[in-house]
């Protein structure tokens, strides 16, 4: 169903800044940088004009004329009126280039003086326009700019049409936008050139409409907030935002399960519709807008016996759209619910949610709807409310769980065991669980204000402690306050001395410290018969040993794993499942570390826990990093950063992994912005770990930047603060072969053999087998810078060979490229092939480009024994003096492949292939691709 025409965009409402379509409108950039058209297309309010205007803006200063129209629907009768607002300015500039009859029709069309029509001036009025586009663009280039496209008058279209059909190579770009709400968009393309470029505008993401809210100053909302607006406006910018607008200008926010309030200027879009209503059609509507998935079985079993007719009636005005398949009743827009809702009176809200509170089959909406149909304490409305959350919360469905225990708070007495706060902590740790930190925050403070029990004030304590993630400082003085309350009490004070542990990694940087609070913190449990804290506190040791490389690491990882369990610490991210992750991608087992974090993320997104599926993750994408397989790592890290961004979790560990994965199989240049921002906030944080990790990360982009400086600055001060940290494993950063390949490249050989020396050591005791891999490919690099490169070579043979048996990828690309380097400092022939072979099967793009630009730095000399010519190419005269990549370029070249095609399938830059195919004709005196395809026909260029 079609929403109606009236959802439409004021044009006040658009800025200049493009949010969340930073892909679309590189696809239009791209186009008209080509001198192609392009048609944006999609819903009103979507934010096609906003980036209409940035594109006209930026081309067009570079044309000689822009030509620009605007339409509107009450304008849309009127004639020729989208061909005055074109060309009306520039009538006088071209009328004298014209044929006299020509320049009659299309002067009259224009000024409206005389009749011209196109059924009477036709053919003249469609080549006037035709030539007058011809004229200016003789000029210069010529952009036409046209918004809302659906309402230009159909002689304007039909006549714009025309020519832009016939304009062939004539440099006139075309930019316009339509609204549809689906895919037909295909009879407005007529109006463009033949080869123009459809550009679909989608909703945004949650992510993209939270970043919208903030830059326009809505900020402060609750994570669970911007879902609700996020799922009201359906992913429009402009319903969003003035969703956002009304909630900022009301005193009095929505209660837990309520719909948002909805502005009056978003109520117009949709009531005049619903007065053309009958009164009961409206009742049907407003009980289906109540509901979580209303279906008209649904609506039958809550009263509404006519459902099906007024359903009809709806769907006839443009309010419910019907699918094609299956029972579900859909609105054609989110907002046309809200609006609904929002403009009922409150008791025929309680009444909707009555009938919905037995008509529903889920116990969990039954529950939602009984609290929304009751005003004041009931107890056991409160009951049911309770059990509702910890069946939500059993379903994995923490969010939900969150908002059930505020509403059963709401209706539980003052004087009920369990108490009204004691359900609000309890949905605070269910917001946690969901990623709703804000929320959890704001609960616990508002509980502390009047709770005077202890073990309440030191659960909410741990809850402020646990929303400030990595931000320990900011809540140091919570700690004196949380110990005063839980006094000598062994289970209250193991909660405490758990978060005491985190404070002494995060803020003192003291291993030693945190690995003795830890410990003091399970046998506390331990005492208290509190098994799941003791096992928490069991596994952060355990971690936290691994990072040491202290002996009892393993011991203490078998404590954790020790029976009984708790299934809570099992997928836990700090639990010891994630422990034995890290225990196992340090030690170079690498095919059950992914077997173990892919099971944990599997039981995490069944559990609905963001925090642990942000770290999981993580945990998957540096597993498939360590493989060598950059581009599913680079996925799933950008996944990682959306999401941690998205809740406020892990945001500065979900950078440092994007950071790596971006200068593995990514784009150096966002790499180093990634890397800097992990840095500037773990500085921020006072979090040394993470400073120490961004730093690490950043060193390695620099270094794949060619910023070997850079590189040694960033890992030297790396080296100083696990120093001071107290870390000996070097399998923890894996920064050390990076430094000392960076102080080769500057001319400090000796100061990068005390580091291989120094960090062999460590590896060694610990079996770190491809960290010694590593160092002895820096070693080799030290040999070659010394003249030693007979021993160099065959360093760097067997660490290839040990990198591949080991499963690491991307570090035997790295060794494969050092030993082509190597061999270029030796006579006679090289090959780079073997490197750009394995880089490409990691999808290591900038390694790549590295290699691309070393074999283009080196003349290539024939290979030793030609391959064999690719298909299609036997017959070309010259073939053995073209090195493999010039062989496989030809042969796409044959095949009918662009230059960005070829690009994409040898995953190499469009500059590498222009490159290549500029030596390819100079080798085969040639000067076009047409004569690659004339020469394997055996035919003269």
């Amino acid at each position: 169903m079609t929403v109606p025409r009236d959802f439409q965009e004021p044009a006040r409402c658009r800025p200049d800044l493009v949010i969340g379509r930073d892909e679309l409108f590189g696809q239009a950039r791209e186009q008209l940088a080509r001198g192609g058209s392009v048609l944006l297309h999609g819903p009103a309010g979507i934010g096609k004009s906003t980036v209409l205007r940035a594109l006209a803006a930026e081309y067009g200063g570079a044309a000689h004329t822009v030509l620009r129209c605007s339409a509107t629907e009450s304008e849309s009768h009127l004639p020729f009126l989208a061909l005055a607002d074109l060309f009306g300015l520039v009538l006088d500039d071209v009328s004298d280039k014209l044929p006299a009859a020509q320049r009659t029709a299309l002067e009259s069309a224009l000024t409206g003086r005389g009749e011209s029509t196109l059924q009477r001036d036709g053919l003249a009025l469609r080549l006037a326009v035709l030539s007058a586009l011809r004229a200016l663009a003789a000029e210069g280039p010529v952009l036409v700019v046209a918004d809302d496209v659906q309402w230009l008058d159909p002689a304007s279209l039909e006549l714009l049409g025309f020519a832009a059909r016939r304009l062939g190579d004539i440099p006139v770009r075309m930019l316009c936008a339509v609204r549809t709400d689906g895919p037909e968009y295909d009879r407005h393309l007529r109006a463009l050139p033949p080869d123009s470029l459809a550009v679909r505008f989608n909703p945004l993401t949650r992510a993209q409409v939270a970043a919208l809210l903030d830059h326009r100053g809505y900020t402060g909302l609750q994570r669970s907030t911007v879902r609700d607006i996020h799922r009201t406006s359906g992913g429009n910018p402009f319903y969003a935002l003035e969703l956002g607008r009304a909630l900022t200008e009301n005193p009095t926010p929505p209660r837990p399960g309520e719909p948002l309030p909805v502005p009056t200027s978003l109520r117009a879009l949709v009531l005049s519709r619903l007065e053309m209503l009958s009164e009961e059609a409206r009742r049907t509507l407003l009980v289906a807008s109540a509901g979580a998935r209303p279906t008209p079985a649904l609506l039958h079993a809550a009263g509404r016996t006519d459902a099906e007719a007024e359903m009809a009636q709806a769907a006839a005005l443009g309010l419910l759209a019907t699918e094609a398949e299956g029972p579900a009743v859909r609105f054609a827009h989110p907002l046309i619910s809200a609006a609904l809702y929002a403009e009922a009176p409150a008791q025929d809200r309680r009444d909707a949610h009555r009938a919905l509170s037995t008509a529903a089959s889920d116990p969990i909406e039954r529950a939602r709807h009984l609290a929304l149909a009751t005003i004041g304490t009931d107890p056991e409305v409160a009951a049911r409310l309770a059990e509702a959350a910890a069946l939500a919360r059993d379903r994995g469905a923490p969010s939900m769980a969150a908002s059930l225990g505020l509403l059963s708070a709401r209706h539980t007495p003052a004087d009920s065991v369990p108490a009204p706060d004691v359900r609000r902590l309890a949905a605070a740790e269910d917001a946690i669980t969901a990623g709703e930190l804000d929320l959890a925050r704001d609960i616990a403070r508002d509980v502390l204000t009047r709770a005077t029990v202890p073990a309440d004030r030191v659960r909410a304590w741990i809850i402020v402690i646990d929303t400030a993630g990595h931000a320990m400082t900011e809540v140091d003085a919570v700690f004196p306050q949380a110990l005063a309350d839980a006094g000598d009490d062994p289970e209250l004070l193991a909660l405490i001395r758990y978060q005491l542990a985190w404070r002494a990694l995060l803020v003192e940087g003291d291993f030693d410290e945190a690995r003795g609070e830890a410990a003091h913190s399970a046998a506390l449990a331990a005492r208290a018969g509190d098994r799941y804290n003791e096992l928490m506190a069991l596994s952060f040791q355990a971690q936290l040993e691994t990072l040491m490389g202290h002996p009892d690491a393993p011991a203490t990882i078998k404590r954790a794993l020790k029976e009984p369990q708790d299934p809570r610490v099992s997928c836990h991210h700090n639990g010891a499942g994630y422990s034995r992750f890290r225990w196992l991608i340090m030690s170079d087992q690498l095919p059950e570390a992914r077997a173990t974090v892919t099971a944990l993320l599997r039981e995490v997104r069944r559990r609905g826990s963001v925090e642990s599926e942000v770290h999981f993750l993580r945990g998957v994408a540096e597993t498939e990093l360590r493989s060598g397989h950059c581009g599913r790592a680079l996925d799933l890290a950008r996944e990682s950063l959306m999401m941690a961004r998205d809740t406020g979790i892990g945001e500065v560990a979900s950078a440092v992994l994007a950071s790596i994965a971006e200068a593995s199989g990514g784009t150096v240049e966002r790499a180093l912005e990634l890397a800097r921002e992990a840095v500037d906030h773990a500085e921020e944080n006072g979090d040394q770990m993470y400073e120490s990790r961004g730093l690490a990360v950043l060193g390695y982009a620099q270094l794949v930047a060619g910023d070997a400086q850079g590189a040694v600055r960033s890992l030297r001060r790396v080296r100083e603060l696990e120093q001071g940290l107290g870390i000996t494993d070097p399998a923890r950063g894996r920064w050390q072969g990076d430094l000392a390949e960076a102080l080769v490249r500057i001319g400090e050989t000796g100061e990068a053999q005390d580091v291989i020396d120094v960090t062999r050591v460590s590896a060694l005791r610990l079996g770190r087998e491809s960290v010694l891999a590593v160092l002895d490919r820096a070693e080799a690099l030290v040999r070659a810078a010394r003249g030693e490169h007979e021993a160099a070579l065959v360093q760097l043979t067997s660490v290839q060979d040990r990198l591949a048996k080991l499963g690491y990828g991307l570090e035997e690309a790295r060794a494969a490229f050092a030993l082509a380097q190597l061999r270029t400092r030796r006579p006679g022939p090289t090959s780079y092939d073997e490197a750009a072979r394995l880089f490409r099967r990691c999808r290591a793009l900038p390694w790549l480009r590295q290699v691309e630009a070393a074999a283009l730095a080196r003349p290539e000399e024939p290979d030793a024994a030609p391959t064999a010519a690719p298909d299609g190419l036997e017959g070309l005269q010259g073939l053995e003096g073209l090195a493999s990549m010039e062989r496989q370029v030809a042969a796409l070249v044959m095949e009918g492949a662009t230059n960005r095609e070829i690009a994409a399938r040898l995953f190499i830059s469009v500059k590498t292939v222009e490159a290549t195919l500029t030596r390819v004709y100079r080798k085969l005196g040639i000067r076009s691709r047409v004569d690659i395809v004339r020469l394997a026909a055996g035919r003269r260029p």
